[in-house]
């Protein structure tokens, strides 16, 4: 009897432990299943259409590229003053895009978060008017993040009674198949369009790039992935304790791509190095015909991996994860430049219009101090940090060098823009909310933002944030408040009306989400995730 007790006890602790274990590790569910379905192939080599072998005689559309990154701060690049590590980072290529063409200084992501701001890239209009007002993740992501997340007094929430059974899967998580993307647009307009980097639109097969309008594609479909393997001999990571998004990318991430939808398999090196080097052999394949490439590093967003060979050249940079953030931006720029240096070999860089600019601001989670400097807040925020982007372009003969514009513009403005150099039409049966900035100042008296019950819009030199965790509206003046340290909501009641009814009026022509926002997570205004928490210091709560 009293060996069947101990047996059953046994049993019984191995079922708990089993359970606990279980638990302890489901977040990595989702890699685990992914590579079930879908294991990571070897390495092969891209095969890009090549073009004609010769032009055509005659005046040529302007072949145009634009260059995205992803979580680059505006403190991150050299241009001004700033760079990694008190501006011990240089970022010459990337300032040269702006010193060769237009900066615009108020420029600003759609959102303050991937998904929805590349998806305003794409349509030329506010996100929320489709219903793509959160960043597409798994809800186990959501549920990961969210459990045990905070600093100090404030903690993450997950709604699980919004897990519902219409929440879409998270491959269906995209800008919807009717949407006119700029691909769409300038591939009727007699362009080949090519697509390398980063997607976060959408990973069913009606949802990816080929399907939206790009003749070829070469994609992280995901909102990121591995820059090498965690035990490549070439690489040197640096982990974020402090961050459970960073804990579940290392879990679930890999060192994988897609070819016009194919199987996944290795990129060759360093994911930077590589989407580098396939856009100037896709740019070689295309040298005699209009094209336009959506090139979208995904760095230096995380994992934080660089080079042994850019980790090496920093070693006045202690900090360590700074140093291997510094490297990935240092890489960045370098590969940048070998685009650019492509162009001129192939005697096509002056009939080309390039565009430069970030997704959203810094992360809050990289644990690194001053990425958005000199202004206030994060990715994920609406303050200046979290929205306000680099934003350059740059058109041998076209755009003066050197010149600088202030009106109020940004990624909403790219679909119009690049349409019109491209001779493109625009869709004539929806709202597009996109401007032609290379025919002049945008005209829009406002700007808008929203994700969830976290709001804010832009009129004119005034700007409101409106939050419900913690219940505040925050009312800047940014003419003579640029890095909004003076809130006067309290002395201006009148003027929080105006704005509050200016958003109101906004969100009645917007959508409803297509899913919805599982996670609200506190993120503090002025110091990164690492700081200790200090009472009295501000925050807002991100709903994604």
């Amino acid at each position: 009897m009293r060996r069947r007790w101990i047996a059953l006890g046994l049993f019984l602790l191995a079922g708990i432990g089993g359970y606990w274990a279980f638990e302890a590790n489901k977040y990595r569910l989702p890699g685990i299943v992914q590579d079930w379905r879908d294991p990571v192939q070897p390495n092969h080599a891209v095969a890009w259409q090549q073009g004609p072998a010769r032009a055509p005689d005659g005046v040529r559309p302007p072949n145009i590229i634009l260059i995205v990154a992803d979580d680059l701060g505006i403190n991150d690049i050299s241009l001004n003053g700033g760079g990694v590590a008190g501006g011990i980072v240089k970022t010459p290529n990337i300032d040269a895009l702006a010193r060769q063409g237009m900066t615009f200084r108020t420029a600003y992501a759609a959102n303050a978060t991937c998904s929805p701001s590349r998806a305003a890239m794409m349509t030329g209009r506010y996100p929320t008017r489709f219903g793509f007002e959160y960043t597409a993740v798994p809800v186990q992501f959501a549920e990961s993040v969210s459990h045990g997340e905070g600093v100090g007094p404030l903690k993450a929430i997950f709604h699980k009674n919004l897990v519902t059974p219409d929440i879409p899967d998270y491959p269906d998580m995209g800008v919807p198949a009717q949407e006119v993307t700029i691909a769409e647009a300038v591939k009727a307009a007699g362009y080949r369009t090519l697509h390398i980097g980063k997607w976060h639109l959408g990973e069913a097969p009606a949802l990816q790039p080929q399907a939206q309008g790009f003749d070829e594609s070469l994609a992280v479909l995901g909102g990121a992935a591995m820059f090498l393997p965690e035990d490549d001999p070439d690489a040197v990571n640096a982990k974020l304790p402090w961050d459970r998004i960073d804990r579940f990318l290392w879990a679930n991430l890999r060192h994988a791509v897609t070819f016009n939808g194919s199987k996944r398999f290795h990129p060759k090196g360093h994911m930077t190095d590589y989407f580098a080097a396939e856009a100037m052999r896709a740019i070689e394949a295309n040298r005699n015909r209009p094209f336009f490439l959506y090139l979208a590093f995904n760095a230096p967003h995380t994992p934080l991996q660089a080079t042994r060979a850019d980790y090496a050249k920093w070693p006045q940079i202690k900090d360590h994860k700074t140093r291997v953030y510094g490297a990935m931006i240092a890489q960045l720029d370098r590969r940048i430049g070998d685009v650019m240096a492509k162009l001129r070999q192939l005697g096509i860089d002056d009939n080309t219009l390039v565009i430069f600019t970030s997704d959203n601001g810094g992360a809050w989670y990289a644990g690194i101090d001053n990425l958005n400097a000199p202004y206030r807040g994060w990715k994920a925020t609406f303050f200046e940090g979290g929205i306000r982007t680099p934003f350059f372009m740059r058109w041998p003969g076209r755009i003066v060098p050197g010149s600088t514009r202030a009106d109020m513009t940004g990624h909403i403005d790219l679909f119009s823009t690049i349409a019109a150099a491209a001779g493109a039409k625009i869709p004539a049966d929806r709202i597009i909310d996109s401007e032609d900035i290379l025919a002049g100042p945008a005209k829009r008296p406002a700007l808008f933002w929203r994700s969830g019950d976290y709001r804010a819009v832009r009129a004119g030199d005034w700007k409101l944030q409106v939050t419900k965790r913690p219940e505040k509206a925050r009312l800047y003046n940014l003419a003579a408040d640029p890095t909004e340290q003076y809130d006067l909501a309290a002395t201006d009641p009148q003027r929080v009306a105006q704005l509050r009814a200016l958003i109101e009026a906004q969100n009645r022509g917007m959508a409803k989400p297509i899913w919805p926002g599982l996670i609200e997570a506190p993120v503090r205004i002025d110091v990164p995730q690492n700081a200790p928490w200090q009472d009295g210091q501000d925050y807002i709560y991100w709903t994604n």
